[in-house]
């Protein structure tokens, strides 16, 4: 449970107000905000995509995108005002006394660079440790965050990590200097629930062994109940509510703040609906090994990506993959879509070896099955405007252009984005609102089978939920197959008819979705559903994602 914090403010924002480049949405990104946090605390900074959680947070490390900047207000660090600080300055602080997890670690990380490269450039600049001091610091660290095989994973390059891992290197890094003050934006969400879990007992640990205060940037209330000790609730750039974690979670007095804590899905498991229909898609003993391919002192040693995996997804039916990360989830979605050669097994979509396909017959196959990707930065074209991303699949399988714009602003409308989005590049929108856009763009074409990969993990509550119930909703209408590739057992249970547990690229559990949240066989299964966070709040009245809309 959080503890109360010690006396006196280590962090102290007064009036911080920051203006929007002109022809924004909006005039002010953050307007006259004023939060505290103290030492030994962990205040919790909770709002949706576009609210100003991260430019508060970006205000506070100095690091402002171009085009805005401070216009009044005082950010008092240990008695300085952070905004009247030199560059110089700042960069004797940021890393040694204040850093900052980001929120999209692939974007952060350098891409020519190895992990230890990268961490070790933060000691180097900010330590006095000796250059092996620095590589025993470095795997104690990667070791902290639960990485496989520290050593080996020191020599890796940010693109052979999967997105969690990427994440976890981000937490290691700003962990290094065991910082005063810790920015946590969105730390957790794009990792599973057992490693989040041990996440969150770090973020803890530092706050007990150093009294470090620790600023938390998250949409996931479940992490709110587990972490906070207070909570700041923030809309359109201003704070709306603030208070204690129970004050806000179990009494919350804005009608914004209730309408967030409604949206929270509460993982009860769907009631079962069986779908009797043949199976569009049959994958049985798939296996596909990565590595394994060098020389005789070669270290790049094979690695079963997936082992014997089976798979049936039916027309109208929703199956959720869920796993840690590294289990062999989106190797899985990869091979379905052809993005990777399967070693061995049969892969069929309506009876047709999807193996064999190749020329025309593949290209049809990539309109029947569609994916939304984790990354929502790396999947858009930064130099293709929205419509034209949506509108481009139905143009290339022949859709006339005036009538696939036309599909792709109403798509816009249906993820709850206007239809001006489409006139605007990607690096105009929040990472929560280009999921959307991706989500959108990977409906454009009406699939038989559709496969989304994470496709809410960036998304707040509010958004998260009628996404899902788009997605149900839209499964219904089209009568086509989800496959639900998630770490958040919540969704699973309240969309899937079916979950398949997979760990270390085998399957270990499977079954009708009730059967398995409710009397789960595998050590393993019991283990992901054990580290759910905040199972407390879960019990609070309300509907979940495919119940009633927030109001």
């Amino acid at each position: 449970m959080p503890t109360a914090a010690a006396a006196g403010p280590l962090l102290a924002v007064e009036g911080l107000t920051v203006r929007l480049p002109r022809g924004s949405d909006r005039d002010l990104a953050v307007e006259d905000v004023s939060f505290a946090v103290g030492r030994g605390e962990i205040v919790c900074l909770v709002g949706e995509s576009g609210s100003g959680k991260s430019i508060s947070a970006q205000a506070i490390m100095g690091l402002l995108p171009r085009g805005l900047s401070v216009q009044q207000g005082r950010i008092d660090f240990g008695g300085r005002d952070l905004t009247r600080l030199s560059r110089a300055e700042r960069t004797r602080i940021n890393g040694a006394e204040i850093a900052m997890i980001f929120q999209e670690p692939m974007a952060t990380l350098n891409p020519v660079f190895t992990v230890r490269a990268q961490i070790d450039e933060v000691l180097r600049l900010h330590s006095d440790l000796t250059a092996r001091q620095r590589r025993d610091r470095i795997l104690a660290l990667l070791d902290e965050v639960r990485l496989p095989d520290p050593a080996r994973l020191m020599a890796a390059h940010p693109h052979q990590l999967s997105g969690g891992q990427c994440q976890r290197v981000m937490i290691a890094m700003a962990l290094a200097l065991e910082p005063k003050l810790l920015i946590a934006d969105e730390p957790t969400t794009a990792l599973d629930v057992t490693t989040q879990a041990r996440i969150l007992d770090l973020i803890h640990g530092l706050r007990s062994r150093h009294e470090a205060g620790i600023l938390f940037i998250t949409h996931d209330f479940g992490v709110v109940a587990e972490v906070a000790d207070r909570v700041v609730v923030m809309r359109r750039g201003q704070v709306v509510e603030a208070g204690s974690v129970q004050q806000v979670l179990r009494q919350p007095e804005h009608p914004y703040t209730r309408s967030l804590i409604a949206a929270v899905p509460h993982g009860r498991p769907r009631p079962s609906r069986a779908v009797t229909a043949p199976p569009l898609l049959r994958a049985q003993g798939l296996r596909k090994t990565f590595g394994g391919r060098g020389g005789l002192f070669s270290r790049n040693r094979p690695v079963a990506a997936l082992d014997d995996v089976a798979l049936d997804l039916r027309r109208g039916e929703t199956v959720g993959l869920v796993g840690e990360s590294g289990s062999g989830k989106s190797t899985l979605a990869r091979c379905i879509l052809r993005l990777e050669t399967i070693d061995a097994g049969v892969l069929e979509l309506d009876g047709q070896d999807m193996r064999r396909l190749s020329g025309a017959n593949l290209r049809r196959l990539r309109k029947r099955v569609q994916i939304v990707f984790q990354d929502p930065y790396s999947a858009l074209n930064p130099r293709q405007k929205v419509g034209a991303a949506i509108a481009e699949g139905p143009i290339i399988h022949g859709v006339p252009a005036p009538e696939a714009l036309a599909r792709a602003a109403e798509l816009l409308r249906l993820v709850e984005l206007p239809e001006s989005a489409a006139g605007r590049y990607p690096h105009e929108f929040s990472g929560g609102q280009r999921q959307r856009i991706c989500i959108a763009r990977a409906l454009a074409l009406e699939p038989d089978i559709l496969v989304a990969d994470e496709a809410v993990s960036a998304l707040d509550v509010s958004v998260q939920a009628q996404i899902v119930r788009l997605l149900s909703d839209m499964r219904d209408r089209l009568n086509f197959a989800l496959l639900f590739i998630t770490h958040d057992l919540r969704l699973a249970a309240e969309l899937c008819d079916r979950v398949v547990v997979m760990r270390s690229g085998a399957v270990v559990e499977s079954g009708p979705t009730a059967d398995v949240f409710d009397n789960p066989t595998h050590p393993y299964t019991r283990e992901l559903l054990d580290a759910i966070p905040g199972q407390g709040l879960l019990a609070l009245p309300g509907e979940g994602p495919t119940g009633p809309a927030a109001p």
